[in-house]
């Protein structure tokens, strides 16, 4: 018994290791090499933390694609079974498709495809991955102007977020501002965590504007991605351009084009730099009424100081980031059309200013003209005193947004 094991193990071995290690069979033919999957897909099945930002591929090794279908899925997420699939480009050949647009972090996907290959014989393929768990997110904070907003020919599209954006071009680029007359535009990064767009142009009044903020999946730093999108329409009203002559002391309102309204005015006093009105193309910003206007601006808060000042004002419409309005003065109304009497401030009657401010939408152009003193291109809404070549500088991207046919 001991004899016939111990002869038995090594004939065994020596079997095995012979199939394993030569390269025919017992008849000398050569074996064929295994031959690559028909589809591949990246990521590839199984992968555990894929990057939201990097597109799924598909290819056929052999043969052409016919459908792919990339969705997320149901089984590992509360998502309705409905969720449509991710959005792709095949290449002219059919040999390779890729995913447009982002992944939702720490989301499963399925990736579905089928194809014909050499000999025209049927292949599918069915894998499965996950999206990586982000160390942080970041998401739109605000949009202005307000969802539904009519606005001024010269409004800002001014869009902030909950942190700062260290990959500014990729967050640009998820940016979409889709018009239903379209116009060359550029965004403008004024600070870390808020990007500017405004047309070439005034706005054409009319214009109906949709903002596309793709976010979900965009890296805007290490670790740090989008986890939703953001969509906000407004729309351009009356083209409403008011002018204000400082050495005149007159202010006039045109509306498309139509002179509207004259008024007597009083703009600021001089003496000192702050109380020069600026100089430039300023936006209606805001209107409030009333309004508590102090002293505190420039830093006098002893009622005993002779600079010192706390008045209730009326319809006021603010025009510029260092407190410039255009507002009701009842107490200078004797000065108006006269003299330069405010601390900066356009002074105007109680009855036009009441006029000015039923009519004034956000982003109306206010033209401020007569002073030494220019309207810097970030206070308050200053953006148009930027020449264009500048502004589109600003951007991360470095260039125009061409104008493309919507319907927003």
């Amino acid at each position: 018994m001991l004899r016939r094991a111990y002869w038995s193990v090594p004939v065994m071995v020596l079997v095995v290791m012979g199939g394993a290690g030569c390269a025919g069979d017992e008849r000398g033919h050569k074996r064929a090499a295994p031959r690559p999957p028909a589809i591949q897909v990246i990521p590839a099945n199984g992968t555990p933390d894929a990057r939201p930002d990097r597109p799924v591929v598909v290819t056929a090794e052999r043969g052409t694609l016919h459908q792919v279908v990339v969705r997320e899925d149901p089984r590992a997420h509360l998502r309705p079974k409905g969720t449509l699939p991710l959005p792709g480009r095949f290449s002219e050949d059919r040999r390779t498709w890729r995913a447009l647009g982002t992944l939702r972090p720490h989301t499963a996907y399925t990736v579905t495809a089928t194809g014909t290959g050499p000999g025209g014989e049927r292949t599918w393929h069915a894998s499965r991955f996950t999206t990586l768990r982000p160390r942080a997110t970041f998401a739109v904070a605000d949009v202005t102007p307000r969802p539904g907003e009519v606005v001024g020919v010269g409004m800002p599209l001014i869009v902030t977020f909950d942190r700062p954006i260290a990959r500014r071009a990729a967050v640009e680029r998820s940016l979409e501002v889709r018009m239903s007359r379209p116009v060359t535009g550029a965004w403008n990064w004024t600070t870390a965590q808020q990007v500017v767009f405004r047309p070439r142009r005034y706005w054409p009044t009319g214009q109906r504007v949709t903002l596309l903020a793709r976010t979900t999946g965009v890296r805007a730093a290490p670790g740090v991605y989008g986890t939703s999108d953001h969509t906000s329409r407004f729309r351009v009203g009356t083209r409403r351009v008011s002018t204000v002559d400082v050495r005149r002391h007159v202010m006039s309102v045109e509306e498309n084009g139509v002179l509207v309204n004259t008024a007597p005015i009083s703009a600021g006093k001089g003496g000192r730099r702050a109380y020069v009105t600026t100089s430039g193309v300023h936006l209606a910003m805001g209107k409030y009424d009333p309004v508590i206007m102090t002293s505190a601006w420039m830093g006098v808060t002893d009622r005993d100081d002779p600079r010192y000042y706390k008045k209730t004002v009326r319809h006021a419409v603010q025009i510029s980031g260092t407190g410039e309005y255009v507002h009701a003065a009842p107490w200078s109304v004797a000065s108006q059309g006269r003299a330069n009497v405010s601390h900066g401030c356009v002074n105007a009657s109680p009855t036009f200013a009441q006029w000015f401010y039923a009519r004034t939408q956000r982003g109306d152009i206010v033209k401020v003209t007569g002073t030494d003193r220019p309207l810097e291109p970030f206070n308050g809404w200053g953006y148009w005193q930027m020449p264009w070549e500048r502004w589109v500088k600003g951007g991360a991207l470095n260039r125009p947004v061409l104008p493309r046919e919507h319907d927003p």
